[in-house]
């Protein structure tokens, strides 16, 4: 039986979070976790709706993060006074013939770096300073793609690369006014992103033998660490990547 000393160290009770990317996937899965460790939570993607109900009370927002967010923070904070958690989950991986190959390493770029860095921006203001809680967390959802080179998609990689290291930027800009920033890196994960992937015997085998638990992620893997890095029971940890990829970075030559 969970103690409640622990249940407080992990608890997001009266905590108000943000996260972007929620319609679907990994977005979606993480509003869901962190509204069920009790935060307030508001949800945002393009879509007009998530593509499935949440499970948790989560308020779900229809808005372009690329384009700013600087109104709906506005209104959050006029609503409850603070954002203590901002997770940044919005992403896209866009591919495209050699003739439009820059065209989309700037769309990834913009939507997986730029979007994220201006969701930052918004937020940061509004995380009040709470004593030796700090004034709040920031998890950049990144990926494997930030530490290790895959073939074929070179703006995805870019970006999740980039967004490592803003958030080790961030991590000390932000740490004098108690925020934490840290990275939330998965190896492959089953989402609509990957469905093909998923799909496919000989690509699917292919990716699960790459990692050391033998298979791919569920988006549910990820909750946990969410909650970890939102929760006070990281309140020490900033500018750090956490890897969730069942192995795949530690794994050698078997």
């Amino acid at each position: 039986m969970v103690g409640p000393t622990l249940a407080r160290l992990f608890s997001l009770e009266g905590k108000v979070a943000l996260v972007t990317g929620a319609s679907r996937g990994i977005g979606a899965a993480l509003a869901d976790g962190l509204a069920g460790a009790g935060a307030r939570v508001v949800g945002v993607a393009r879509s007009p709706a998530p593509r499935d109900p949440f499970r948790q009370p989560v308020r779900y927002v229809s808005a372009d993060v690329a384009a700013g967010l600087d109104a709906l923070v506005a209104g959050i904070v006029a609503e409850h006074g603070r954002i203590d958690v901002l997770v940044n989950a919005a992403g896209v991986s866009v591919s495209a013939a050699p003739d439009q190959a820059l065209a989309a390493f700037d769309t990834t770029l913009d939507v997986n770096l730029r979007a994220a860095y201006a969701a930052c921006l918004a937020v940061a203001p509004h995380m009040a300073a709470q004593g030796e809680e700090g004034g709040g967390s920031i998890v950049n959802v990144t990926s494997i793609n930030s530490l290790v080179g895959f073939p074929g998609n070179p703006g995805y990689v870019a970006a999740k690369g980039g967004l490592r290291l803003l958030t080790k930027a961030l991590a000390v800009d932000l740490g004098p006014r108690g925020i934490r920033v840290n990275a939330l890196a998965p190896g492959y994960i089953h989402t609509d992103m990957t469905a093909a992937s998923f799909a496919d015997p000989e690509r699917h085998a292919a990716r699960a033998r790459h990692t050391c638990l033998g298979r791919w992620g569920e988006v549910e893997d990820l909750v946990g660490a969410a909650i970890f890095l939102a929760s006070d029971a990281s309140r020490y940890m900033t500018g750090q990547d956490l890897v969730i990829d069942g192995g795949w970075t530690a794994k050698g030559l078997t």
